[in-house]
């Protein structure tokens, strides 16, 4: 698992080369602000090879972050983040690992009959219940989630995680009501707290796709707020010292996904209990505050962000993609230094995530870190 000495010794190795704030804190220490994601790309052996030689690269290179997850490419993503990480001659301590949980992965290749291989390889040996399944293959029981992070730790062939993730919760709120999936959140964190007591995690989180930046009224959101209380109610319930281990959320932004930044979805908790009532000042209720951005109260709350879709899969990497006022305004020699500067510029970002297995794109997006980010305001310029 990642220590702070390790950590901070890979950043003593590799600042020199970055420009401002390259390295953020984050758990024990500090991390790349450009991370590595590894959800594209077939599951196949030639992309096993590439994407080994990618992670690896990057490791080498000033990239201390590697995301995962159980069902990206068919479960092989893991293996091979796995086999990077021991292979790449960098002190394990020294790179922050993340996966998630939530989706029922395959085992390598994607089945002929998917339902048919959930039901022989999941319901049917009792490792999920079909009452607890959402759009037939996601799950947020405690019980599975177990079961997947043990799979996950066998997969990467390592002891710990640094970083576990509930995997797009919001695909729950197809099958039940928000109130539910608020529980059954809880629920889940409780087991991942006494993980995380046990050492297998070194803290968790939720990584989402529309709920933190979905409007309140969209079925699809979830509120920040509530999600970070459930999660202080889980760390009591098991009796943790450090009150929980929520630390971190995971959230695509990019100049054409901004919402996180840009929309006021969010009310602050303070002056709420868990009922929902506002605390009387001379037998009158609090008015309610004003609601705040995604990273706004992330930042606040003390969560680290990171960021997927950083370049959009990609489609920010060519010319003329980024609107030109903005691209005017942002460090990079190449369109998707741009574009991932730009996402690490966003005010309360820790690290923004890009997936490639091209050591050419490795290279390309490490070199964005040489660059300076926009400061808050530059960054608050480019909306106005």
């Amino acid at each position: 698992m990642a220590t702070r000495e390790a950590l901070w010794n890979y950043r003593n190795e590799f600042g020199d080369a970055f420009g401002r704030t390259y390295f953020r804190r984050f758990g024990p220490g500090v991390i790349s602000s450009v991370g590595l994601g590894t959800y594209l790309g077939e599951p196949t052996a030639a992309v096993d090879d590439a994407s080994r030689e990618a992670i690896g690269l990057a490791l080498r290179s000033g990239v201390n972050v590697v995301d995962t997850a159980a069902n990206y490419r068919c479960g092989r993503a893991e293996r091979v983040v796995g086999e990077a990480v021991r292979d790449a001659g960098i002190d394990r301590d020294a790179v922050v690992v993340a996966t998630k949980g939530g989706f029922l992965p395959f085992d390598g290749s994607r089945p002929d009959d998917p339902g048919a291989y959930v039901r022989d390889r999941f319901v049917d040996p009792g490792i999920v219940d079909v009452d607890d399944l959402a759009g037939g293959a996601h799950c947020l029981a405690p019980a599975y989630l177990e079961w997947s992070l043990d799979r996950s730790l066998d997969r990467l062939g390592l002891d710990q995680v640094d970083c576990y993730y509930v995997h797009n919760p919001e695909t729950q709120l197809a099958a039940r009501s928000r109130e539910d999936v608020y529980d059954a959140l809880e629920a889940a964190f409780e087991a991942l707290e006494r993980r995380r007591l046990a050492g297998d995690v070194g803290c968790y989180g939720v990584a989402t796709w529309d709920a933190f930046r979905a409007s309140p009224t969209d079925d699809a959101y979830l509120s920040l707020p509530e999600v970070l209380a459930r999660a202080e109610a889980a760390g009591a319930a098991v009796g943790a010292d450090d009150d929980h281990g929520f630390a971190a959320v995971q959230l695509p932004f990019n100049v054409a996904m901004a919402d996180a930044f840009t929309r006021r979805n969010h009310r602050p908790a303070a002056g709420v209990d868990r009922g929902g009532n506002r605390d009387a000042v001379d037998g009158e209720a609090e008015p309610d505050p004003a609601p705040v951005s995604t990273l706004a109260f992330a930042h606040e709350a003390g969560l680290s962000v990171f960021t997927s879709a950083s370049i959009a899969q990609g489609e920010l990497a060519v010319p003329g993609a980024i609107p030109a006022g903005v691209d005017g305004e942002l460090s990079g020699d190449t369109p998707a230094q741009r574009a991932l500067n730009f996402a690490r510029s966003a005010p309360g970002v820790t690290c923004s995530l890009v997936g490639t297995s091209d050591v050419d794109h490795v290279r390309e997006n490490v070199a964005a870190g040489t660059f300076d980010p926009l400061g808050a305001s530059a960054f608050d310029a480019v909306f106005e």
